[in-house]
């Protein structure tokens, strides 16, 4: 948000609540309705003070207007928050978080012992990746191993792939399975 669209936000918020407050003490009788008619006709008879009142809601126009209708665009990352961007010498290659947990999803189907995979994938502010990836495992496997091993994999596919580096790779073992009869 831009110093601007936050100075005109505040700016609303504020005379809204005090129009708001104004208009609940009117309506509980807590200040006279006639009583505040005639200090906004005595304010207005005066031209200064008239005339800066103008001024003030010809800018609170414009602001809102501005609101309305020229919202600032947030998304500074062209869409990459779905994804990552590669500038190449030919052009530009996007690659979705849809891809990247397919290729983790073949690799951990590969793994002997590693049932029912989800994965993750997060992109941070800095341009660094990591993986979360949920799985089963079969009784018999040593988890140690297999989380070592698939954090080299994982790794490794993706760096040759599509040629990025992983940040790290987070193996949450969800729950160890029997072996089907």
């Amino acid at each position: 948000m831009k110093v601007l669209d936050k100075i005109a936000l505040v700016l609303f918020s504020s005379i809204v609540l005090i129009i708001s407050v104004l208009f609940c003490f009117v309506i509980f009788g807590w200040i006279n309705i006639d009583v505040m008619a005639l200090y906004i006709k005595q304010g207005f008879s005066n031209p200064i003070i008239s005339n800066v009142t103008l001024a003030i809601l010809v800018v609170f126009i414009l602001l809102a207007i501005k609101g309305i209708f020229y919202t600032t665009n947030t998304k500074k990352n062209n869409g990459t928050e779905n994804g990552i961007l590669i500038q190449g010498e030919n052009g530009k290659l996007f690659i979705s978080k849809d891809t990247i947990n397919n290729i983790v999803s073949g690799v951990v189907k590969q793994a002997e012992g590693a049932q029912d995979i989800s994965s993750r994938v997060l992109l941070t502010k800095e341009g660094t990746i990591n993986i979360d990836v949920t799985l089963y495992v079969s009784q018999e496997v040593i988890i140690k191993d297999l989380s070592k091993e698939l954090q080299q994999k994982i790794k490794e596919t993706i760096k040759k792939s599509i040629d990025i580096d992983i940040k790290s790779v987070n193996i949450n073992i969800k729950n160890i399975t029997r072996r089907s009869c």
